[in-house]
C-alpha cells in the first residue's frame, strides 16, 4: 500500500524498473476467462457430434478389449477416431491461444529474471503465514468469492426451471438422458465463462488501480530520480556556468581579431570579422551592458575601430548569432560601415606618411 506522502505519480523510469520486476496490472481471471470462453465456442459447436464421436470411441475401445485387439503397438482403436482428437484438441488449443492473447493484452511480454531469483520471503514459513492471514488474503478470498456466488446463483437457478423434466428424465432413453445433460451441461458452461470474463474486465480494472496506487512516488522520491538520471541541479548549474564563463572568454579573445565593434552606443556591442576572400562578414563577439563594455574596451586595446549604429546594432544583436554571417538584407548597411571604416583607416595612414615626410 502507498504511503500518505506518495502523491505523485510514477515516472516512466519507475514503471520501467517495476516491469522488469514483473509487476504489470494483470487479471489471472481475465485469462481464465478467455480461455474458458474460447473452449467453450469451439465444444458448442462441436456439440452434435460429439456424443456420436465419443460414443464410436467407447465402443471400439471395448469391441478392442473383448477381442484382444486393443494394443498400444498397434493404436487401434484411436487412429479411426481422428476428428474426436482434432475437436478436443482445437478446443484446447484455441483454450491456450486465447490466453495467452488476453495476457500479452494486459501486460505486453514480459520477462522478469529478477522475479525468478529466491528470496527470504518466498521460502520463509512465517512470511507465508502472514501472507495467508493478512488482509491481501482475504481480498483475494472475497474477490474469488463473488464470481463463485454468481456461478451457483446460475446453476440454482437452471435446477429450478428445469426441475420438472428432471423428474421425468429417468423415463427418457439414454439418448434423450445425453442430450438434455449435455444442454444443461453447456448452458452452464457459456453462462458461466461469460459471467467469468465480465468480472474479469473489472478485476482487471481494480488490478490496474493498485499497481498505480503502488508505484506512487513521494516528492523526495522523484527528486532523488532527477538526481540518478538527470544529475544533481546545483552541479550542473555551476557545469552551466563554468561552461558560459569559457565561452565568455573565447569570444572576448575572439573579439581581438575584428574589422569593426558596432555600438549603440551604451548597452550592445558587436563584433564583425571580415577579410577580402570571405563570402560574408562574421559576428564573432556580442554582448550587453558589462559584456559590451568588455568588448569595446578590447577594441580599444587592439585598435579596432568602433562604430556606432543605433539600428544596426539591434538588427545584428537580435538576429545573428555568434559564428553566423550577416544576412543579405544588411549587407548593403554594413557594407556602408566597412567602407567608412577603411576609409578612415587610408586616411590615418596618409596622415602618418606625411607626418614622417614633414619631419625628414
Amino acid at each position: 500500500m502507498p504511503e500518505s506522502n506518495q502523491t505523485e505519480q510514477a515516472t516512466p523510469r519507475r514503471r520501467q524498473k517495476a516491469r522488469e520486476k514483473g509487476q504489470v496490472s494483470r487479471s489471472r481471471d481475465l485469462i481464465g476467462a478467455a480461455s474458458a470462453i474460447a473452449a467453450t465456442i469451439v465444444l458448442v459447436s462441436s456439440m452434435p457430434s460429439f456424443p456420436a464421436l465419443w460414443r464410436g470411441l467407447l465402443r471400439d475401445c471395448l469391441d478392442g478389449a473383448v477381442s484382444g485387439n486393443l494394443r498400444m503397438e498397434t493404436m487401434s482403436p484411436f487412429t479411426g477416431h481422428a476428428r474426436l482428437f482434432v475437436a478436443t484438441g482445437a478446443a484446447l488449443g484455441l483454450g491456450w491461444i486465447a490466453a495467452l492473447g488476453a495476457a500479452v493484452a494486459q501486460g505486453g511480454l514480459v520477462f522478469a529474471p529478477a522475479s525468478l531469483l529466491p528470496t527470504l520471503s518466498r521460502i520463509s514459513p512465517a512470511a507465508r503465514l502472514r501472507q495467508l492471514f493478512s488482509i491481501g488474503a482475504l481480498r483475494s478470498l472475497l474477490k474469488s468469492l463473488l464470481p463463485a456466488g454468481a456461478v451457483v446463483y446460475i446453476g440454482v437457478g437452471c435446477l429450478r426451471r428445469d426441475w420438472t423434466s428432471l423428474l421425468v428424465l429417468s423415463a427418457r432413453n439414454a439418448r434423450g438422458v445425453a442430450s438434455f445433460t449435455g444442454g444443461r451441461v453447456f448452458e452452464m458452461a457459456w453462462k458461466s465463462a461469460l459471467v467469468l470474463l465480465l468480472w474479469s474486465f473489472l478485476d482487471y480494472v481494480f488490478e490496474r488501480r493498485r499497481l498505480e496506487n503502488d508505484l506512487k512516488m513521494s516528492r523526495q522520491e522523484l527528486r532523488d530520480e532527477y538526481k540518478e538520471t538527470e544529475g544533481n541541479p546545483i552541479i550542473k548549474s555551476r557545469i552551466r556556468r563554468l561552461q558560459r564563463a569559457a565561452r565568455r572568454r573565447r569570444m572576448l579573445e575572439d573579439t581581438k581579431r575584428a574589422a569593426v565593434v558596432v555600438t549603440n552606443p551604451t548597452s550592445y556591442a558587436i563584433a564583425l570579422e571580415y577579410h577580402p576572400d570571405m563570402a560574408a562578414p562574421i559576428v564573432i563577439a556580442k554582448g550587453r551592458n558589462w559584456l559590451a563594455s568588455q568588448i569595446k574596451e578590447i577594441a580599444r586595446w587592439n585598435n579596432i575601430p568602433i562604430v556606432e549604429n543605433k539600428p544596426l546594432a539591434h538588427l545584428l544583436y537580435r538576429t545573428v548569432e555568434i559564428g553566423g554571417s550577416v544576412p543579405p538584407k544588411l549587407y548593403a548597411v554594413v557594407a556602408e560601415v566597412l567602407a567608412a571604416v577603411y576609409r578612415a583607416q587610408a586616411r590615418a595612414l596618409n596622415g602618418r606618411a606625411v607626418s614622417s615626410e614633414v619631419r625628414r
